[in-house]
């Protein structure tokens, strides 16, 4: 087993590194990959840059180059479902791409030759995911900025997330996305793309991702702060829980 880890901020990429012990540096397409290890699981961390072609450039790296049996995206993403807040937790289920329009010639986000809308994540991976979250939020205090925006009682949820070549910063894009696509919760830069490379392979993977801004006119703002003081401390502690419930996984088996 050896698990890809990938994610589209160079600040929460470093604070993982941080927990890699035995770590190796091998550079392909201009991108770092360190090998090593987290709870005794071999990993392969890498930071994939921003935006579907990246994400997909980078993960087809990590499976033939490097031979990864699973990856796990984190990162952030913008909430579109009604009542998400600032440092909840999304954790995938079905990835789309809501810029994929190749009609007449198909139905608006299929894509070509799959006949597929949606990827699906992993169901016990994502559920190690969404375990690892809550253990985390149970275990620590909340962050001093998530109680003065009143996100004082973050939650974990699993559903689907959109992904765009598109930063989400007016209210009127939101709700049009959200009329669409009703069942998305996030938008993000990169997990749709990740999802059809891994379809494609047989890889199974999951992707978290943590809400750092409400996808409005203050997404900028909030977006920049929230990576700073929130996502590189988060981040390293969900991937152990998950890697420590994998291992576990696996002597149990």
């Amino acid at each position: 087993m050896k698990i890809g880890i990938m994610g589209a901020m160079p600040q929460e990429i470093h604070s993982i590194l941080k927990i890699v012990e035995e770590k190796e540096h091998k550079e392909v397409a201009m991108r770092e990959f360190v090998t090593g290890k987290i709870e005794g699981i071999e990993v392969v961390v890498v930071f994939s840059r921003i935006g579907k072609v990246a994400a997909a450039s980078t993960v087809s790296i990590l499976i033939l180059e490097f031979g990864v049996s699973h990856v796990i995206f984190t990162g952030v993403a913008g909430a579109i479902a009604p009542g998400l807040k600032i440092g909840d937790i999304v954790v995938g289920e079905n990835l789309i791409q809501h810029d994929m329009d190749p009609r007449p010639i198909m139905p608006q986000y299929e894509i070509p030759l799959l006949e597929k809308t949606y990827f699906e994540t992993d169901p016990v991976l994502s559920r190690m995911a969404a375990h690892a979250a809550k253990e985390f939020f149970l275990d620590h205090d909340v962050f001093p900025y998530l109680k003065t925006i009143g996100s004082d009682d973050p939650k974990v949820m699993m559903g689907d997330i959109a992904t765009g070549d598109k930063f989400f910063s007016f209210q009127k894009d939101k709700d049009a996305l959200l009329g669409a696509l009703p069942s998305i919760k996030c938008v993000e830069m990169e997990g749709a793309a990740v999802a059809q490379v891994c379809f494609e392979f047989g890889v199974p993977f999951t992707v978290i991702r943590t809400i750092s801004d409400t996808a409005d006119h203050n997404a900028g703002m909030d977006f920049l702060k929230f990576i700073d003081e929130i996502l590189v401390e988060l981040s390293p502690e969900v991937i152990k829980g998950i890697l420590s419930r994998m291992r576990k996984s696996l002597i149990e088996n």
